[in-house]
């Protein structure tokens, strides 16, 4: 199953509901707080002008905003995340990071968290980032390793086949392709599911996993699965 079909992405993302429910099972990870490494990876920088591809309702955007104050930008496919980032103060607009309405070397600093694996053509998303970046800039790139939740897609029948174009096992090549200097941050940890009810409710939140959630079957809680996200900071020469 391909994470970056444009149908089931705009499905996906029409609302924040799965997005809010697949984000509450993080409560009960263990390991690196991965979005605080993101704002801190931004932060080292000290970016004047930061644009974020893939926005989201707009919370690392808004504290990037506020806390660093710095100007952002920022940009998504839906309409629905468009407007709760505009509810934070955020000039957020609808935007496609495979052509971006931004002049070159316009930013500072590009933030594309876990959404790189969504976007059909990835090399011309890489591309149209390091042209918006001015020389030096910085693009920080989330996304996760191919094993990441892997003991809860095994439960779930054997969902281990997804197709990701952007992980962690290719990113450090696809980036090279337009950056300079990648380096790579660790955010792995686990996530321990307390009962099946919350494995199902994690599964439901997804239109790519809910219908896996009926052959789940019964386990003696707790499930504990591997999280795995990593983050590259990379710099355009």
């Amino acid at each position: 199953m391909s994470l970056n079909d444009p149908e089931n992405v705009a499905r996906e993302y029409a609302t924040e509901d799965g997005l809010v429910g697949r984000r509450a099972a993080y409560r009960w990870a263990t390991g690196p707080d991965a979005p605080e490494l993101v704002f801190q990876a931004v932060a080292e920088v000290d970016p004047a002008r930061v644009l974020e591809v893939g926005c989201g309702p707009g919370e690392l955007a808004e504290r990037i905003q506020r806390q660093l104050a710095a100007s952002v930008v920022a940009v998504d496919l839906s309409p629905r995340m468009v407007d709760l980032a505009r509810e934070r103060g955020v000039d957020a607009r609808i935007g496609d990071a495979q052509s971006l309405p931004f002049t070159d070397g316009a930013f500072d600093c590009v933030v594309a968290a876990w959404m790189l694996f969504h976007v059909p053509n990835v090399d011309r998303a890489l591309a149209e980032f390091a042209r918006v970046l001015r020389p030096g800039g910085r693009l920080v790139a989330v996304t996760n390793y191919p094993d990441h939740l892997q003991e809860l897609r095994a439960l779930a029948d054997n969902l281990t086949g997804f197709e990701s174009a952007f992980s962690g096992e290719n990113g450090v090549v696809l980036l090279a392709r337009h950056f300079a200097r990648i380096e790579e941050r660790d955010a792995s940890g686990t996530i321990e599911f307390p009962s099946r009810e919350a494995v199902l409710a994690y599964l439901q939140a997804s239109i790519s996993l809910k219908n896996a959630a009926a052959r789940v079957p019964e386990f003696e809680p707790p499930l504990v699965v591997r999280r795995h996200p990593t983050i590259f900071v990379a710099e355009k020469g």
